[in-house]
Order: C-alpha cells, then sequence, then structure tokens
C-alpha cells in the first residue's frame, strides 16, 4: 500500500503545528504584527500586548498651535480610481516609524472604507484602485506610530468623507 500521502498529511499536520507554536512563542500574530519587537515595549517594564500595540484607545493631545489637523480630499483619477489627499498640519508622515514609539508630531494615517480598515497611509497622497458600488464612506484618521488615534483633547484628529461611485 502507498503510504505517501498520508505521510504526507501528517508532516503538514506536525510542520504547521510547530510552525504556529514557533510563531506564538516569538510574539508573532496572523494580522502581521510582531508583538514582541522592542519597539513596542515602555521602558522599565515589560507592557501587555494591548498596551504594545493599541489600535483602540485615543492618544488625546492638548489644543494648542502645534496640535495636528487633517483635510481629507477627493477626486477621481483621470485613468482609473480615485485619488486621495491628506493636508496635514502640526503632523508629519513618519513610515519608517510606524509601530515603534510614539513621537510627538509624527505618525501615520488609517483608512477605512464604509467601516472597515482598508490601508495605512504614509503619506499625503493615496491613490484608490478601486472602491466599492454606491455612497462609499471614507473615514481616515491620523495615528501615532504606535497606532493609537490622535485626538486634540477629545475630538478625534478624523475626517469623513463620501464618494459616490
Amino acid at each position: 500500500m502507498d503510504r505517501s500521502i498520508p505521510l504526507l498529511l501528517i508532516g503538514l499536520m506536525f510542520g504547521g503545528g510547530l510552525g504556529f507554536t514557533v510563531a506564538a512563542a516569538n510574539g508573532i500574530t496572523l494580522d502581521g504584527h510582531d508583538h514582541g519587537d522592542p519597539a513596542h515595549h515602555v521602558a522599565g517594564h515589560q507592557t501587555s500586548m494591548a498596551e504594545r500595540h493599541d489600535h483602540a484607545t485615543q492618544l488625546s493631545l492638548p489644543s494648542d498651535a502645534q496640535a495636528p489637523t487633517l483635510d481629507v480630499s477627493v477626486e477621481p483619477d483621470p485613468a482609473s480610481g480615485w485619488n486621495l489627499h491628506l493636508a496635514t498640519t502640526g503632523f508629519a508622515f513618519a513610515p519608517l516609524s510606524a509601530s515603534g514609539a510614539h513621537v510627538l508630531g509624527e505618525g501615520h494615517a488609517h483608512l477605512y472604507v464604509n467601516g472597515q480598515k482598508r490601508a495605512r497611509i504614509y503619506g499625503a497622497w493615496t491613490h484608490l484602485a478601486e472602491l466599492p458600488a454606491g455612497d462609499v464612506e471614507l473615514r481616515v484618521t491620523l495615528n501615532a506610530n504606535d497606532h493609537r488615534p490622535l485626538a486634540v483633547g477629545d475630538v478625534p484628529v478624523e475626517q469623513v468623507v463620501t464618494v459616490a461611485n
């Protein structure tokens, strides 16, 4: 009897299980974030995964002349899709610092399409090749390097625009 297929399946099961075990032991998750990365640790103590990489807890900044602002515009691209433009003040895009420690005045943006996170944005211009049919809600948030959404006082630094597609 040929045992190659059963042996292959057994090997795949054990190999996959071993791979997941090694990844989990090193802080790697299926969402692509390395939660074991030292950049996610707060100096002086070990932090939990939620403390190291938090997409939900707002980072409230003081309302002063250096407070970040965001203005979003979207226009049809002459060839196809849409061009999204983010104009900011008091904020610099820092793609090389994404997932690192918070630095005042820098970070990246998150793009949500109809409430679903679609992408991180690392600069002023982004091309959207495809959008769902009908009225589409685009929400853009400014985020710290550590992914926390920025707010001035308690007001999120975000803007929502609707595109008729």
